[in-house]
C-alpha cells in the first residue's frame, strides 16, 4: 500500500517524523526545514480526515529526561504549519489517553522518544566488554520490542517518513512496522522522494554518471567511494582526504591534514578506478594557511593564505580549499554530467576564504542541472554549501538523510525502508 492510495479518513496514523531541528538558547527553533520536509505526509492524513500522531527523537539524551531536548518546545512551531490544533503528550509511552482522546483533524506531539533508552535499543550503564554486555543486551531488545508495540496501540496504520533516521533500526524506524499488516504501513511522500532520489543515482542511472566525494578522511568514505567506482563514470575526489592521495605518491602535503596508515588504501582506490574505466579526478593545487581556527571557522590573526600545488605544499601550511586550478578542472568533470551525486564539500566552506572550491562544484552542478541532469546532494555539508551559495532551487534534489544516505550510497539496506518494503 501506498501513502497516496491509503485513504486516513477515520484513522489514526502514528508517523515517525525527524523533528529534531536546531534550537537556540530560547528553545526557539533556528531552521524549521525538517517540520516543512514532513507537512505534506502530515497535511495529506488531515485532510483525509485522520489524525496525526507524530513521534521523533531531538538530541542524544542517552535514554534519560532532559528538558534541554523536549519537543515540547516546538509543539507551537508545529501547530501553526500545520493548521490544526497540536496536542502534547509528555511522555511517549503513556499516551494511551491522549491518544484515544484525538479527534479526526487534530494531531498529537508525543515527547522524545529517545527519553526512553528501548528507542534505540542499547544496554545503559553497562560496558560492552563486560561479560553481562551479550545478556543486557538481548533484555534490551526485548523491552525495545514491548515499547515498540506500546507506540503502535495508539494508531491504525503507521507511516514512516524520516530518512534521516532509516539506517537505524529503532523502535520507532523499524520495529513498530512488525505490529502492522502490510495494507497499514507505508513510506510517506518525504521518505518515497528520499528513497526514489537513491534509485536514480544507484540504478536509474543516466549517464555520464558524476559523484563528487569530499570530506576529510578517507576512512569515513571509503565503503561509499567502493561501491561508486562500480557504477560512476567520474568521481571527483576533494576536501581533506585528497592529502591522503598526495602522500600516498611522495607529495609533500605541509601541515594538511593526512591519513598515514591509509595511504595503501589510496593507491587500492586508484587501482580499482582505473580497472573499472573510472576516471578520478584530483585537484591539482590548493589554497593553504598558516594558521586557522577549526572551532571558529576563521583564520587566525596574522596567518596567510597563499596557493601551493597540492603536492608541494611547504611546512607549515595547511591544505583548506581547492586552488583556481583545480576549481577549472571540477568544473570541467562536471559538465555533460546527466546524473551527479555530491556528498562534501571542497574545503573549509564555513571560512569566506576558502569557499571557492566548494561554491565551483556547487555552480557546476546547478548549470548541469539546468542543462538536464538529475542531481542529489546529501550530507549536511554540502546542503549547507548550497544554502550558503544560493543553490537549492538549482538542483534536483537535497536529501534530508545524513547517515542514512551515505549507507545507502554504500549499498547497505536501511532498516526504516525494509521495514515497510520487506
Amino acid at each position: 500500500m501506498t501513502f497516496n492510495e491509503y485513504n486516513f479518513a477515520g484513522k489514526k496514523a502514528i508517523v515517525r517524523v525527524d523533528f529534531n531541528v536546531p534550537l537556540n538558547e530560547n528553545g526557539e527553533i533556528t531552521d524549521d526545514t525538517r517540520i516543512r520536509g514532513a507537512l505534506p505526509t502530515l497535511k495529506k492524513i488531515i485532510a483525509d480526515g485522520g489524525a496525526a500522531i507524530i513521534m521523533s527523537h531531538m538530541g542524544k539524551p542517552k535514554g534519560k529526561v532532559n528538558p534541554k531536548f523536549s519537543l515540547g518546545q516546538i509543539r507551537a512551531a508545529v501547530e501553526e504549519a500545520l493548521g490544526c490544533p497540536v496536542a502534547f503528550a509528555p511522555d511517549c509511552a503513556k499516551a494511551q489517553d491522549a491518544a484515544k482522546a484525538l479527534k479526526m483533524g487534530e494531531a498529537l506531539l508525543l515527547e522524545n522518544l529517545r527519553y526512553y533508552p528501548e528507542e534505540e535499543g542499547k544496554p545503559v550503564g553497562i560496558d560492552k566488554e563486560d561479560p553481562a554486555y551479550d545478556e543486557a543486551k538481548k533484555a534490551m531488545k526485548e523491552s525495545q520490542k514491548e515499547f515498540a508495540k506500546t507506540l503502535a496501540a495508539y494508531a491504525d496504520c503507521y507511516v514512516m517518513d524520516a530518512f534521516g533516521t532509516a539506517h537505524r533500526k529503532h523502535a520507532s524506524t523499524a520495529v513498530i512496522a512488525d505490529y502492522f499488516d502490510a495494507d497499514n504501513k507505508m513510506l510517506g511522500l518525504l521518505m518515497e522522494k528520499e528513497v526514489t532520489a537513491v534509485d536514480n543515482v544507484l540504478s536509474n542511472i543516466k549517464r555520464p554518471f558524476v559523484a563528487i566525494m569530499g570530506g576529510s578522511k578517507v576512512s569515513t568514505k571509503i565503503g561509499i567511494i567502493e561501491n561508486l567506482l562500480s557504477k560512476v563514470d567520474k568521481l571527483i575526489l576533494c576536501g581533506g582526504m585528497t592529502y591522503t592521495f598526495s602522500k600516498a605518491h611522495g607529495g609533500e602535503i605541509g601541515a594538511s591534514i593526512v591519513e598515514l596508515d591509509k595511504l595503501d588504501v589510496a593507491l587500492e582506490v586508484e587501482k580499482k578506478a582505473k580497472e573499472n574505466g573510472v576516471e578520478l579526478v584530483l585537484g591539482v593545487d590548493s589554497v593553504c594557511c598558516t594558521g586557522y581556527d577549526f572551532g571558529n571557522f576563521c583564520v587566525k590573526p596574522g596567518a596567510q593564505v597563499k596557493v601551493f600545488p597540492s603536492n608541494a605544499i611547504e611546512e607549515g601550511w595547511d591544505g583548506l580549499d581547492a586552488g583556481p586550478e583545480s576549481r577549472v578542472k571540477f568544473a570541467n568533470a562536471i559538465k555533460g554530467a546527466k546524473t551527479i551525486l555530491w556528498n562534501g564539500p571542497a574545503g573549509c566552506f564555513e571560512c569566506d576564504e576558502f569557499t571557492a572550491g566548494s561554491k565551483a562544484v556547487g555552480e557546476a552542478i546547478a548549470e548541469a542541472t539546468a542543462e538536464g541532469a538529475f542531481s542529489l546532494i546529501g550530507g549536511g555539508d554540502s546542503v549547507a554549501c548550497c544554502t550558503k551559495f544560493g543553490l537549492t532551487d538549482k538542483v534536483s534534489y537535497i536529501s534530508t538523510g545524513g547517515g542514512a544516505l551515505l549507507e545507502a550510497i554504500e549499498g547497505k539496506v536501511l532498516p526504516g525502508v525494509a521495514a515497510i518494503k520487506g
